[in-house]
């Protein structure tokens, strides 16, 4: 007979990952769905194994909104090395030049705040973008360089914490799509004498709060502790999760009454009076704000679903 701690389980929510630096986004949710004995989990964007921080990954019904997440903004602190430019423009790279650092702090401001409000940003090659069905950084370990697509992107801070010597640490809030790397490289060349990062750490995704993130290892002695209390349950870690729709959190709500509720559950649309703007909208139920699923408001009050939820709530 199988042994019952390896059975997976349906378990929903969204965990906030504290990613140690050296591992890859894959890695730590293939472990993260392993400790909960988890059917389905994904996560929301990656992170580079070198970059550390929060990424949360979604188990079960919250992986059907994972997508919310991702035109979230983000929050880093990075620190680069000045001096040398890498292929990679990271520490796993190889260096392409180095320079002396030589400029004052005047040009480092002006040179910040060029990066500041709305700009235009190339993907480097080293990343995960798709070019006629494989990764860019396929092409880059080929030394086949590629066209790329520049897109507009959002950096709504910059952040000088300390320059010292050849290290400059920086905070960062930028909107989805930036790359870390992509703007250490640039300032780099501004600054004429090249950089990369040695060290990222995402701070915050979206809403989420920083301190419910967690790591691995404290997954792990949760979980040990349990075992050595003689207590057997695949649930020790549910109270960590965040609620299935918190993806979405965004999103205006509009609450349904049972009658409405019971046909916008069975995929039929559904008239509301309300003052929203049409758009997406978060969609619950009755005085418990059961989270029922997404669904597309139109300017006549109609209410088309969008994406469902298919967990059965307790009463």
């Amino acid at each position: 007979m199988r042994n019952q701690s390896y059975l997976r389980r349906d378990v929903h929510g969204v965990l906030l990952l504290d990613k140690p630096s050296g591992l890859s986004s894959n890695s730590a949710l293939q472990t993260v769905k392993r400790l909960y004995h988890a059917n389905r989990a994904g996560h929301t964007g990656t992170l580079d194994p070198l970059a550390s921080g929060m990424l949360p990954i979604c188990l079960g019904e919250a992986t059907k909104f994972a997508r919310y997440l991702l035109d979230s903004d983000k929050y880093y602190q990075v620190i680069a090395k000045l001096g040398q430019r890498t292929t990679t423009s990271d520490v796993e790279g190889s260096i392409l030049s180095e320079r002396p650092v030589i400029f004052t702090d005047h040009m480092l401001e002006t040179s910040l705040n060029s990066f500041r409000g709305e700009i235009e940003q190339t993907p480097p090659m080293y990343s995960a973008i798709k070019y006629q069905g494989h990764r860019l950084y396929q092409y880059a370990r080929k030394g086949i360089h590629v066209p790329r697509k520049s897109r507009r992107i959002i950096v709504h801070k910059l952040h000088c914490i300390n320059y010292d010597g050849d290290e400059l640490k920086l905070e960062m809030h930028v909107s989805k799509g930036t790359y870390i790397r992509t703007i250490i490289d640039d300032l780099g060349e501004k600054l004429g004498c090249g950089a990369h990062v040695i060290y990222l750490r995402r701070l915050q995704v979206a809403h989420y709060p920083m301190d419910k993130m967690i790591t691995l290892d404290s997954l792990q002695k949760i979980k040990d502790k349990a075992f050595l209390a003689g207590i057997v349950s695949k649930h020790d870690l549910d109270s960590l999760l965040m609620s299935i729709d918190s993806p979405a959190y965004s999103y205006p709500i509009i609450n349904l009454l049972p009658i409405l509720a019971d046909h916008f559950k069975k995929g039929c649309s559904v008239r509301v009076v309300n003052s929203l703007s049409p758009g997406l909208v978060r969609v619950t139920e009755g005085n418990q704000d059961n989270f029922l699923g997404m669904a597309e408001l139109t300017s006549d009050g109609s209410m088309f679903p969008r994406r469902l939820v298919s967990v059965i709530y307790d009463s």
